[in-house]
């Protein structure tokens, strides 16, 4: 009896094994005018590609420019495909990517409101002082929080005030620039 030829290999099945998804901080200097966030926004939704956190302020006000970071994920072909549709884009004037320029500092800000009496408020305090956390608001029953750090830290806080009382979070996403005297 005979065995039957094998069959042929498929073009994928030897394909190298996906890339490492990673998380990059862009950078995007833009002209300050309507629809500008719309349209870079749809950039990434119209292709597939998740935002994580994003930021949006005027940096410029006399050039009327705004600067947008945006954390995403993916691939690094992703994360260069992205670079580079955004900079085809007619009202970007930079992109930067500050993952792979390397030495950036990233902040984020958050208010975090605790709800607790007695032994629950003692605690929440505690953490908050260890954590640098400034109470921005105060009742009898409650207290906002604002602390700023990196994400992580701000994580860390949020999950420790869960079983105290956590009530809900606000968070500005991440703000980044890089090290040293130059501008992006």
């Amino acid at each position: 009896m005979m065995n039957a030829p094998a069959a042929p290999l498929s073009p994928y099945s030897s394909a190298p094994a996906a890339s490492k998804i990673e998380v990059h901080t862009l950078s995007v200097l833009v002209d300050n005018e309507p629809g500008v966030l719309a349209r870079v926004v749809g950039l990434f939704s119209g292709r597939g590609y998740n935002i994580e956190s994003l930021t949006v302020a005027e940096v410029a006000h006399a050039e009327h420019l705004s600067r947008i970071t945006i954390v995403t994920s993916g691939t690094p072909e992703m994360i260069e495909q992205i670079v580079h549709q955004l900079e085809r884009l007619i009202p970007i004037h930079r992109v930067t990517d500050l993952t792979l320029r390397g030495g950036s500092i990233e902040r984020e800000l958050a208010m975090i409101k605790v709800a607790g009496r007695g032994e629950n408020r003692v605690e929440a305090m505690r953490l908050a002082d260890a954590f640098r956390a400034r109470v921005v608001d105060a009742t009898i029953d409650s207290f906002v929080f604002e602390l700023t750090g990196n994400a992580g830290k701000i994580d860390q806080f949020v999950e420790l005030m869960r079983p105290i009382g956590l009530v809900e979070v606000s968070r500005t996403g991440i703000a980044a620039m890089t090290r040293g005297p130059d501008a992006i």
